[in-house]
């Protein structure tokens, strides 16, 4: 019974160990949360206080929130002074209670359980040895030995058992008080942080917050006033927004404009990564006075890409992309490939550098004298870009005229320019003339007079200067030049014995590019020798067009940009077969425009030594091949005389030898006589013998 009711009271304790387990655990965390509500509103009153010293970028001075701030400041270190009195209440009134009983009663129990065990488990040894002495008298001394043992274990089970169960029982009433101590702490720190709280909560504390509550509640519907508004601009903004967010909008209902002298965006810039491969990246470009200047995403400023003042624009193709155009500086030693993302950016683009390169920004009013300036380009000329149209609308023959000498120091083959200058424009160049954009070469379509001499067009020059079956026709040249050209256009010309015409269709050409939009050039290499000028295509090393040298007649760079420079072909057939027509060509270079000029002077006066030169040669071979002749015919009158003589001299020694022959056979016989007559009949057998 004993044993039973000992299991009763044993699980009782398992249960309220278990139970007080769970409640310290939880009034640990309102512990913890306490201790961290203090530090919380101690560190937020700091934070408060230092309001005042921060400098926020789009906030100004504004003294009623900081001191607002500054006076919350104060309650909430006053809150969190209260919170840490509460803190230490709850850790003396609530948490040491309950530590105590968990950590002093509970483990006593345990403590006596495990000696009651042990002392139980001593008294039954001690009885199975004792219940083991055997009935013999000489066992008296284990007798007393094991009787003793019996004795004193069964004295100390039951002394151990008395306080075992006195804890057991005392347990019940220390439950009680372990539940019950600490929550009435708990309610009196709480109870006690509530008056401290009341006290503090004054009615000025109470006014103040009532102030702080309509101030924000005013705060709040201005608030939602102002995003009502933004919502509206945004519905509106999206409205008038939405054929903007196409990529590449109609260009008739949002056309370019061609007036600007500043420009931003984003556009995609190459980037060579190696010999032939290359990258694309995207950044915000802007124009900013005569500069370029370029920014990445997280960039604080931009920076500068290249001085677009006196720089060349042109459109390029580039790796099968789009809108793509190409910029050079003034002296053609930096270049910038772009992609610009539609029709529209892409000639703004182009239209705008080519205004700021003409310093056009420096003005008062830069895009009105850009307006003006595009608005005298529409009405000088308006030209047809077709070089198709140029054959259906050619005109009558040009009227002959008598040949001058033509001497010009910008560098035609020359002419008395003071008889030309008293002509009007349209006498140097028609308005209604067509124009030629594009390069074609004789192979694809024929140009009046360039077939005929340009028939090495389309024939690939090696670079590397080896000839194949075949000896190039410029290899004995002794100058060679190249240089970087672009070709902008050309049209016939009425007159080429004055620079006026060049400058004239440099004039028309740039004008009717800006009117019809042709920003596309073509890159080739111009090649000054002393028999022709050709254009080489840079990639694939074929020539393009060949101008024989003698047929350039005048030759001249622009007064104001030396980039610009231009040349007249004479050629023979063009409209009528019996007359001459004259095409002038124009090019742009990067700032070589006078070198180009001098070399092709430079090349007219070795042409022209080298003509009087083989001239002179011719001259003095055929006065060479006469001498020769002569000397020829006095060497063979010489030849038959020394015949002659040669002859007589033989004949008169065969005479001699004739006679002289005669007397020595004589000579002979007569000796061989005598001979014959000494040796007798035998010597005579013997020298027959030996004859």
């Amino acid at each position: 019974q004993t044993r039973s009711l000992l299991g009763v009271f044993e699980e009782d304790a398992a249960a309220i160990s278990n139970y007080i387990n769970q409640l310290f655990q939880a009034m640990h965390r309102i512990y913890d949360a306490q201790n961290e509500l203090s530090a919380a509103t101690h560190l937020t009153s700091k934070l408060l206080k230092e309001y005042e010293k921060q400098r926020f970028p789009l906030g100004g001075d504004d003294e009623v929130m900081t001191s607002t701030l500054q006076q919350f400041a104060k309650v909430i270190d006053e809150l969190s002074s209260c919170h840490a009195v509460l803190s230490t209440q709850l850790a003396d009134a609530m948490m040491f209670p309950i530590t105590q009983f968990k950590e002093r009663d509970l483990k006593e129990i345990l403590t006596l359980k495990e000696v009651f065990q042990i002392a139980s488990n001593d008294h039954d040894a001690a009885i199975t040895r004792y219940s083991r002495l055997s009935k013999r008298k000489e066992n008296e001394k284990i007798k007393t030995e094991v009787t003793e043992d019996v004795y004193t274990s069964r004295k100390k089970q039951h002394q151990t058992m008395m306080h075992y169960f006195c804890a057991l029982n005392t347990l019940q009433y220390k439950k009680k008080i372990s539940l019950l101590e600490p929550l009435l702490g708990y309610m009196q720190a709480q109870i006690s942080f509530f008056k401290m709280g009341s006290e503090n909560l004054t009615e000025q504390l109470e006014e103040f917050l009532t102030n702080i509550g309509t101030s924000v509640q005013n705060v709040r519907r201005e608030m939602d006033c102002e995003v009502e508004n933004m919502q509206q601009t945004i519905e509106d903004l999206e409205v008038a927004s939405d054929p903007l967010y196409l990529p590449d909008p109609d260009p008739t209902k949002f056309p370019a404009h061609r007036n600007l002298t500043r420009k931003a965006g984003y556009l995609n810039a190459r980037n060579k990564t190696g010999l032939v491969s290359s990258s694309w990246e995207r950044q915000f470009y802007f124009t900013q006075g005569g500069n370029l200047m370029s920014q990445a995403r997280g960039d604080v400023a931009g920076g500068l890409v290249m001085d677009i003042d006196n720089c060349s624009v042109m459109a390029v193709d580039c790796e099968d992309r789009r809108y793509c155009f190409q910029i050079t500086s003034f002296d053609g030693k930096k270049s910038s490939i772009l992609q610009a993302e539609s029709k529209k950016d892409y000639e703004e683009w182009i239209c705008t550098i080519n205004n700021i390169s003409k310093q056009i920004y420096l003005s008062e009013n830069p895009e009105e004298i850009a307006a003006r300036v595009n608005q005298s380009a529409l009405e000088a000329v308006t030209p047809s870009p077709s070089f198709q149209q140029r054959h259906e609308s050619m005109r009558p023959a040009v009227q002959s005229r008598p040949p001058a000498a033509r001497t010009s120091s910008t560098g035609s083959l020359g002419s008395d320019s003071t008889a030309l200058s008293a002509l009007s424009l349209d006498s140097l160049v028609a308005p209604d003339t067509p124009i030629q954009f594009d390069i074609i070469s004789p192979v694809s379509e024929d140009l009046p007079g360039q077939a005929k001499s340009s028939g090495q067009s389309g024939r690939r020059t090696n670079p590397f200067g080896e000839s194949g079956g075949s000896k190039p026709e410029t290899e004995d040249s002794i100058l060679h030049q190249l240089f970087i050209v672009r070709f902008l256009g050309s049209m016939e010309v009425k007159s080429d014995e004055s620079p006026d015409v060049v400058y004239e269709t440099m004039r028309q050409i740039l004008a009717a590019r800006a009117i019809h939009n042709v920003f596309r050039m073509t890159e080739s290499h111009l090649l000054v020798t002393c028999d022709c000028l050709k254009l080489i295509d840079p990639q694939t090393q074929v020539t393009r067009l060949r101008f024989p040298l003698p047929n350039v007649v005048l030759y001249a760079t622009h007064q104001e940009n030396k980039r610009l420079f231009g040349f007249v072909l004479r050629t023979s057939g063009g409209r009528v077969e019996s007359h001459q027509t004259s095409i002038c060509y124009i090019f742009e270079s990067n700032n070589e425009g006078e070198k180009i000029c001098d070399s092709v002077g430079l090349a007219k006066q070795i042409a022209f030594h080298a003509e009087l030169d083989r001239k002179a040669s011719e001259k003095q071979k055929e006065i060479d091949r006469v001498k020769e002749k002569q000397q020829k015919e006095l060497n063979k009158q010489k030849q038959i005389e020394k015949d002659l003589e040669e002859q007589s001299r033989l004949i008169a020694a065969s005479s001699r030898s004739n006679q002289s022959s005669t007397e020595g056979q004589f000579v002979v016989l007569s000796s061989s006589q005598s001979e014959d007559s000494d040796l007798g009949e035998d010597g005579k057998k013997k020298r027959e013998s030996e004859a």
